[in-house]
Formats: structure tokens, sequence, C-alpha cells
């Protein structure tokens, strides 16, 4: 198995008292196979469930875990923000919390890292959920490709590993789920190398989508024009900034 320099792994949390001990766990017994040098942090985004006592206690069992804490939730881009500025591993691993992905197929986006590549980006082989959000899944995700000209056949799959290095020259802004398009266009126009690799999605056991209600499907579709004005008609992103990727 091939070993990578370093690696941090890290996972967003809200309301994730179910699932969060055993993703922990089996990435606590992933990470040894892939590195030796690694840590796990852990966003708690002002989780009002247990969510802070099970990760006060993996802290304490586990000296490789760390937690962040938001007292007051600042949804799932400041969540992500938080642990990619808390990162401090040569390669950031991040998904999210509630176990729809396993942490063990890190394996799988370790075994595509080569010296020209930045990211590897986990694609779903199979999406479940229940009907309604895999059809409005599939129409988000044709929309926001032909908006921002994605080339990933899956750019909403929260499964990454990402080089750090690359946070020198990208700034992410983005508070909600749009996050995760406005990192991938980032990447992609900077000129950052991707690799795909299929990942397996499993149906959400415990709890509920933060995502899928109306009123935030109708807030994310205005984050969404917000962006695309940003990132696609000014691009605001590559001002003043070079094309280089990283040697």
């Amino acid at each position: 198995m091939k070993k990578l320099e370093s690696v941090s792994a890290f996972f967003p949390a809200y309301n994730d008292a179910a699932t969060i001990s055993s993703m922990v766990i089996a990435t606590l017994l992933t990470l040894p196979k892939v590195t030796d040098d690694y840590e796990v942090i852990v966003v708690n985004d002002g989780s009002p469930d247990h969510t802070g006592e099970m990760l006060a206690e993996l802290a304490r069992v586990y000296p490789q875990v760390r937690i962040i804490t938001h007292q007051k939730n600042k949804g799932y881009g400041g969540a992500l923000r938080s642990g990619f500025a808390a990162s401090t591993k040569s390669w950031i691993f991040y998904t999210d919390g509630d176990a729809q992905y396993d942490p063990r197929e890190l394996t799988r986006l370790v075994a595509e890292v080569t010296d020209d590549c930045d990211v590897v980006n986990g694609f779903k082989i199979e999406r479940f959920d229940p009907l309604h959000r895999v059809v409005i899944g599939r129409l988000y995700h044709h929309i926001v490709r032909l908006l921002f000209g994605f080339r990933l056949r899956d750019v909403d799959c929260d499964y990454r590993l990402i080089r750090r290095a690359v946070f020198d020259k990208v700034s992410l802004t983005s508070t909600s789920g749009t996050i995760c398009l406005e990192l991938v266009k980032k990447l992609q126009d900077l000129g950052f190398r991707f690799k795909e690799v299929p990942v397996h999605h499993y149906h959400r056991a415990h709890g509920k989508s933060q995502f899928f209600n109306f009123p935030r499907l109708i807030k994310t579709a205005k984050q969404l024009a917000g962006l695309w004005w940003k990132l696609v008609v000014k691009k605001e992103h590559l001002k003043g900034r070079s094309n280089e990727t990283l040697s």
C-alpha cells in the first residue's frame, strides 16, 4: 500500500451523535495503512444533540483526535472552512460525519495519488437516498455542471483528498453547501489537477439532511446565483492570480 507523507482527516458534524464515533474510529484504523503521520479533526458545528459529548470522549481516549467546536451553527461551508484551516498535514481528507460514505475507502483515493495530482475526488457508484432526493440531486448536478462548466462527474460528492498546499492559492468564503462548488470551481480554474475514484454511498440511517427542504432549496438557489456571478461572470478568483499549478 502506497503511503503519503502525512494526512489530516476531518469531519464536519452537525447532530451526528449516532454516527460520528464509528466514523472516527474507522478512520483511525485506516490512516496507519496510508501514512505514518496523521491527525483526525472533527468540527462540531453547534450541534444541539449529544455530538459534543461523544466527541469529548473520543478526544479523551484517542490522542490523535482534535475537536473544534462552533458555539453557534456556522453552516456546512463554515464547518469545512474551519476544518481546512485547522489541518496541519500535507494532505487533507474530508467527508461528512453522517456515515453515508465509508472512511475505509480512503485507501482507494491514496492509491491514485501521483506527483501530478492535487485532488483525488470520489464519485458515487450509486446514490442510496429516497427517490425525491435522487431526482433533486440529479437535477442539481446537471444545472451546476452547465452553469459552472465543471468537468468532474460528481462535483457534489463530499469525499475528497486534497494537497494542503492548494490552500496557499485558494481561499473559500461560502458558508453553505455551495462551498463544494466554490472549491471545485476555483481549483479547476487555477489549473489544479484532479483524479476521480468510485466510492460507495450508503443510505442515511440516522438524522436527516439539512439541505432537502423547500426553504433551504430556495436559499441555495439564491446562493448559487451569487456564486455564479462571482466565479463565472466576474471571475473574481482569477484577478491578479497566475494559473500556475503546484510543481
